[in-house]
């Protein structure tokens, strides 16, 4: 990704990725650091954390093993990453399956991902953010086109959604937003080993856009929301229009 634009912006700010162990976590805290920012590098795996951090091309990171699921844990996070730019948390922790079959503790958990920690996290680092700070988390498609075997990831996913909004109003002048991806191939689908090709090509093929998302399509979304002083309270869709068919 082109970081010439983003110097401005990033530059010298200090952000906090949860979620940077792997995928588009790691995406971003590579794009970020490439154009300048301090990162703070949190989530549940030390190792993926560390191997995150020997990727950066800029200033060394901070790597913060942090729990969402334990407050203590994020308490320790705020304190340890002390002034506060930006907060960008890509965490998730899906709980799928029929209804009929769904287990508390997983359910929790998808819930600490997507909503309590979230929420907590604004708790615990919003009186650390300089002026313009943000927080930005993720939610996803499936909240908007709910499917058999999805209720949990659709029902968090669609929380954050309002949590955001609610955030955005207490916490202002700093700003809360959500990027809510599709189907991208960031090596999350390669657990299907064989089978992945021919889901991205039906995905693809069903998408208005006509194709399935890249990390950088969504690292570029959350570029976004971190950079304009002037969004707030808002989920920026970046899934090729899946939500609408």
């Amino acid at each position: 990704m082109n970081t010439a634009l983003l110097q401005d912006s990033l530059d010298g700010r200090r952000i906090v990725v949860i979620g940077a162990g792997s995928h588009i976590g790691r995406r971003l805290a590579q794009t970020a650091s490439a154009a300048g920012a301090e990162l703070v590098l949190a989530g549940p795996d030390a190792g993926r954390l560390e191997a995150t951090a020997a990727t950066l091309a800029g200033r060394p990171a901070l790597v913060r093993p942090t729990d969402l699921t334990d407050e203590d844990a994020i308490a320790a996070l705020a304190a340890a990453a002390g002034r506060v730019d930006h907060v960008v948390s890509t965490a998730a922790a899906p709980a799928n399956g029929p209804v009929c079959g769904l287990d508390l503790a997983d359910v929790q958990r998808a819930f600490a991902a997507k909503v309590f920690g979230p929420l907590l996290l604004a708790k615990h680092l919003a009186a650390r953010m300089s002026e313009g700070g943000s927080f930005t988390f993720f939610s996803g498609v499936a909240a908007w086109r709910p499917a058999p075997e999805r209720v949990v990831m659709a029902t968090a996913n669609g929380a954050l959604a309002f949590l955001v909004e609610a955030l955005a109003v207490e916490l202002a002048p700093l700003r809360v937003n959500a990027v809510s991806p599709g189907i991208v191939d960031s090596g999350a689908w390669d657990r299907l080993g064989p089978d992945k090709e021919a889901f991205l090509r039906g995905a693809a093929a069903r998408n208005p856009a006509r194709r399935t998302g890249t990390p950088d399509d969504v690292v570029r979304s959350v570029l976004y929301a971190v950079g304009n002083p002037f969004v707030t309270g808002t989920v920026l869709h970046v899934d090729g229009g899946a939500r609408l068919v």
